[in-house]
């Protein structure tokens, strides 16, 4: 297991991401509560979703610039006061004040996840533990979802729906604050850049051959959680879903955990192609025990084990395919194809599942992460081997 495991940095940087799983459905829970309108409910957690995705790689390109500290203490303040004014507000409030809110929440989210990732190559210097490294990050992700939501609700329901988000912003704020105090965020610098201000991650093309990659597997994310939600409806209720997910992630921090201890992931891009068919084909498996809650939950972990050393092999390649001085850049827009593609995959797949049921929705996911595997595999070249020297800074 790498030692990254064990780091105080490491621990800090997961706990300052638990309050990602938390927002969106406490958001929703609590504009529900104030506006009394699940549709202005739905609408303020589209904004916040939006907004994050926007605001991801804007700030990543920042802190390459200007370094982690500022921007991860700057944002922690803005976003947490965003929280905690939309946690005051009554019943009654403004939706055009709760959509405003949201937007400044969003876009100022911390970078913690880009900047963790952007710290590992310094931090873990072997090649193979650096894969491993990024396995047992994914991996560890994947808690921060399976135990956000619930802790979320059970503060709304115990206290109430605004001190659920007083929570989640005293979280966000004192564990980013607490990340950016470390010695190693402190001292991490970017690589020195070109000064042309159209250089950027994605005039890389192995950063975009990872975007289109993990936002395949972003399409495959979202439309799974709708094909498991119809999937337990169809079998007496969805009470089922949850722990079903649950078990989801439990299979991908398995998998993570198993891959680190292994030395890591794919090396090439043809590597990550296989673990992105894999992926897939294992999600198509679902669509044969649609019938059964248990035979569900046992292929559902297998399923989830590959999805850490997926993301994991993506996250190792960053390094090597982002232009000098883009890292942080380049992780975010990872990670806001990942969420793209997972909002794009539930819509879609919400629209299969009304239709024809649970089985053809997770054929959709399985061919979402299929179309992924493609791409990978014709852009390949494009990818250089984990580890590899850094392109030069290009202008686009």
């Amino acid at each position: 297991m790498p030692a990254i495991a064990t780091s105080p940095v490491f621990a800090a940087s997961i706990v300052a991401r638990l309050p990602l799983a938390m927002l969106t459905i406490g958001m929703l829970v609590h504009v529900q509560h104030v506006t009394g309108s699940f549709a202005a409910a739905g609408l303020v957690s589209g904004t916040l979703a939006v907004a994050q995705g926007a605001g991801g790689p804007a700030l990543g390109r920042l802190v390459d610039r200007r370094g982690q500290t500022a921007v991860l203490l700057a944002t922690a303040l803005v976003s947490g006061a965003g929280l905690m004014t939309t946690a005051v507000l009554s019943t009654g409030a403004p939706l055009p004040a709760l959509i405003a809110l949201a937007a400044v929440i969003g876009f100022a989210t911390p970078p913690v996840g880009p900047c963790m990732r952007a710290l590992l190559p310094g931090m873990v210097a072997d090649a193979d533990e650096q894969r491993g490294a990024y396995a047992v990050d994914s991996a560890a992700v994947e808690l921060t979802w399976v135990s956000g939501p619930p802790l979320v609700l059970v503060a709304g329901t115990l206290l109430s729906t605004g001190a659920a988000l007083i929570v989640a912003g005293a979280i966000l704020a004192l564990s980013t604050a607490l990340f950016a105090a470390s010695p190693v965020s402190r001292a991490w610098r970017p690589r020195p850049a070109s000064t042309d201000e159209r250089t950027g991650a994605l005039c890389s093309s192995g950063v975009r051959t990872l975007v289109l990659a993990l936002g395949g597997a972003g399409l495959l994310f979202g439309a799974t959680e709708v094909a498991v939600t119809a999937a337990a409806d169809s079998l007496g209720g969805t009470a089922a879903a949850g722990p079903l997910l649950g078990l989801w992630g439990a299979g991908s921090l398995l998998g993570g955990v198993v891959v680190a201890r292994a030395g890591g992931g794919a090396r090439t891009g043809t590597g990550l192609a296989a673990l992105l068919a894999a992926l897939a084909a294992s999600h198509l498996a679902l669509a044969a025990v649609t019938e059964s809650v248990v035979a569900l939950g046992a292929v559902i972990v297998v399923a989830g084990s590959m999805i850490a050393p997926t993301c994991g092999s993506a996250y190792a390649m960053v390094d090597a395919a982002a232009p000098a001085g883009t890292t942080t850049e380049a992780f975010a827009w990872l990670a806001t194809a990942i969420a793209i593609g997972t909002s794009a995959g539930a819509a879609a797949a919400g629209a299969v599942a009304e239709a024809s049921g649970p089985a053809p929705t997770f054929v959709l996911a399985a061919a979402a992460g299929g179309i992924g595997a493609a791409l990978t595999v014709v852009r390949a070249r494009t990818l250089p081997p984990a580890g590899a020297v850094a392109v030069p800074a290009v202008a686009c």
